[in-house]
C-alpha cells in the first residue's frame, strides 16, 4: 500500500457558522465574567429587585425631582458606592458605579455645595479642616480608571460650597509607608 493510499484520519471541520457561533460563546463568557453588579438592571426595574440584590442601602436621598437616591457604600476601606435612583413608582431610573472619574467631573466648582455632594456620593470616607485655607476637605476612596488606588477631595468653604477638588495617592495601598515589620 502506498503513503497515498493510506486511510487518511478524520480530522472534524467547523463550519464558519459553528466557528461564528463559537466566537459568539466565547465573547459572551468573556464579557459576562467582567459584568459588575450594577450592570445586571435596566431602567425601569423594581426597587425591591435591587435591594434584593444589594440589601437595604446604607444612605437614603430626596433629589430635588423628587426621585430617591438610593447608595451602598463599601468604605471605610471599599472603593465603590453604588447608587440608584428611584422614580417615585418604584422603578429604576439609573444604578451606576458613583465613585468614578466621570462622576467626579460632574461637579462645578464654584456651585456645587455640601449637600450635592452628599446626595450624589454619599458620606465622605474622612473629613479634615484645614484653618489657614478656611477649607474643610471631605476625601472619597476610589479607583482611577479601575487600575489606580486614589482619594478624591472636595474642599469647601465656610458656606458650603466646592471651592476646589483634588486626586492623591490613596496611602493606604502605598507600599512605601507600610509598617516594616
Amino acid at each position: 500500500m502506498k503513503p497515498q493510499d493510506a486511510p487518511r484520519a478524520r480530522t472534524p471541520r467547523l463550519s464558519i457558522r459553528r466557528m461564528r457561533a463559537l466566537a459568539i460563546i466565547a465573547l459572551s463568557l468573556t464579557l459576562g465574567a467582567c459584568m459588575q453588579p450594577w450592570q445586571a438592571f435596566q431602567p425601569g426595574a423594581d426597587q425591591s429587585a435591587i435591594v434584593a440584590r444589594f440589601g437595604e442601602p446604607k444612605e437614603v436621598y430626596d433629589l430635588p425631582n423628587g426621585n430617591k437616591h438610593l447608595l451602598w457604600p463599601t468604605r471605610p476601606f471599599g472603593e465603590t458606592t453604588v447608587g440608584a435612583e428611584i422614580s417615585p413608582d418604584g422603578k429604576l431610573v439609573n444604578l451606576d458605579q458613583m465613585l468614578t472619574d466621570q462622576n467626579f467631573a460632574r461637579v462645578i466648582v464654584g456651585q456645587w455645595t455640601k449637600h450635592d455632594i452628599q446626595i450624589t456620593f454619599g458620606l465622605p470616607e474622612e473629613t479634615a479642616y484645614f484653618p489657614l485655607m478656611k477649607r474643610e476637605v471631605w476625601s472619597y476612596r476610589y479607583m482611577q480608571a479601575n487600575v489606580w488606588y486614589r482619594l478624591y477631595h472636595f474642599y469647601f468653604d465656610d458656606q458650603g460650597v466646592v471651592r476646589m477638588t483634588q486626586t492623591t495617592e490613596d496611602p493606604l495601598h502605598d507600599p512605601t509607608r507600610r509598617f516594616p515589620f
